[in-house]
């Protein structure tokens, strides 16, 4: 597949002031020529009629851009029809591409060949699909940085002390006999275990990258009847949830995404806590536990005009529990100062009062569980996987008992971190990373 020309429209598809069709391959010249009568000078955007090869007539007036490679998004000859953006004008000039030979991108073509002709690694790769998708401005800043090549220069860094410290193992190994430094494998170890420490502190660090990228959840829990529905309305600036007076409303969980200062949030209104015996009703809250389980923030609501239930009490008793208590109501009781030993947020969410006291302090928590930072962190559940297996391996190095065995232990541990970035066995993950792209990326 790499012999073929392919294009994709690059745009947003349907109608645009501009359609920018993208053209890359060993074949790009030729079609830019058959096209547009002779290929312009390198990035200079030039003023083409483009024509049908088979019938000359005018499809369209467009600027052409040509990319000769390697210095390219691809590095492979490439090219882009800036085009008039209606439907029309693109289906005439992709049929005329496929008459000269030209096929249609799979997604992630273009960067899967970026790739391949080594104009980044797979964490950059990886970092312009979190670009395409990001949402808010701490996804965008985290993916740039990514794409940029952050990421890949820190494994970068320690695929090469790891060859170092194999160099030295082989040496020691290969030349036992000769003179060299008596506790030259003995340095190896130490410099492998902190190399190890390195990897497993990024590790500890890093899942809050992973939370960035995929979005935190906060989940919302309480009483019946104490506002929940009407909290999680009045935070997502619409009628989200079904607001009824009846307790026991709400028996499924309701999701809205909110943009807290760039980190993304999932807000989760569950279902009241308490006993029931209606089984639609004890099903919703049977999911509202199981959200609770799997959120970043419990938000636990009760209400300032009702006594607090035992139910809710005992979410702030788990060790394990990260809660921010909103006492809710507040416009009709004066709310206590602490619930559970903890500090409260007072709220009326039907008047608005205390709400943006609450979205600031929630935006703060946020951006703590998202650890924002200028520093590189791990995105994809494949780095976490291969940087563990890497950690395992140098552990494994430690109690090895043999220099050929800690040779070994390196290697393994060189060859995980090299298939993060693609320099090793890639064959397997390349069609589960570009196969998220975009067509046209």
């Amino acid at each position: 597949m790499m012999g073929d020309t392919i294009f994709a429209l690059a745009s947003g598809a349907g109608r645009a002031a501009i359609a920018v069709v993208r053209i890359s391959g060993p074949r790009a010249g030729a079609v830019v020529q058959a096209l547009a009568r002779r290929v312009p000078a390198p990035r200079l955007a030039t003023v083409r009629r483009l024509r049908d090869p088979r019938t000359s007539e005018v499809l369209d007036e467009a600027l052409v851009l040509w990319f000769p490679g390697p210095a390219s998004y691809t590095g492979e000859d490439s090219a882009e029809f800036h085009l008039h953006g209606g439907r029309a004008v693109v289906a005439a000039v992709a049929d005329a591409l496929v008459s000269v030979g030209a096929r249609p991108a799979e997604p992630g073509e273009f960067t899967r060949r970026a790739f391949l002709h080594g104009r980044l690694d797979l964490t950059a790769a990886e970092g312009i699909a979190d670009l395409i998708d990001a949402e808010t401005e701490a996804q965008r800043r985290q993916a740039l940085r990514q794409s940029g090549g952050a990421l890949g220069h820190l494994y970068a860094s320690w695929t090469a002390r790891l060859t170092r410290l194999l160099a030295r193992q082989e040496a020691f190994i290969e030349f036992e006999e000769e003179d060299l430094p008596e506790d030259l494998d003995a340095r190896v170890s130490v410099e492998a275990a902190t190399l190890r420490d390195e990897i497993g502190a990024h590790l500890a660090a890093s899942d809050r990258s992973e939370r960035l990228r995929e979005g935190l959840v906060f989940a919302i829990l309480g009483a019946p009847n104490v506002g929940k529905s009407s909290l999680l309305n009045a935070l997502a600036g619409r009628e989200a949830a079904i607001v009824s007076a009846r307790a026991g409303t709400t028996r499924d969980l309701v999701e809205v995404v909110l943009d807290l200062r760039g980190v993304p949030v999932v807000l989760a209104d569950t279902a009241g806590l308490r006993e029931s015996a209606d089984e639609i009703e004890a099903e919703g809250i049977r999911r509202a536990l199981r959200r609770a389980e799997e959120a970043s923030l419990l938000i636990t609501v009760f209400a300032a005009n009702q006594e607090p239930d035992d139910a809710t009490l005992r979410i702030l008793q788990r060790p394990d529990s990260s809660c921010l208590v909103v006492v809710n109501k507040c416009d009709l009781a004066a709310p206590p100062a602490r619930l559970g030993g903890q500090e409260i947020l007072a709220v009326a969410a039907q008047t608005g009062e205390g709400l943006e006291v609450l979205r600031s302090r929630l935006a703060e928590l946020a951006a703590d569980r998202a650890g924002l930072t200028a520093a590189a962190g791990l995105t994809r559940p494949r780095h976490r996987a291969a940087l563990e297996e890497a950690v395992h391996w140098l552990d494994e190095l430690s109690a090895a008992p043999l220099p050929e065995m800690r040779a070994e232990a390196l290697r393994a541990a060189l060859a995980a971190i090299g298939r993060i970035t693609g320099r090793v066995g890639v064959e397997a993950i390349l069609d589960l990373v570009f196969g998220e792209f975009c067509i046209g990326k």
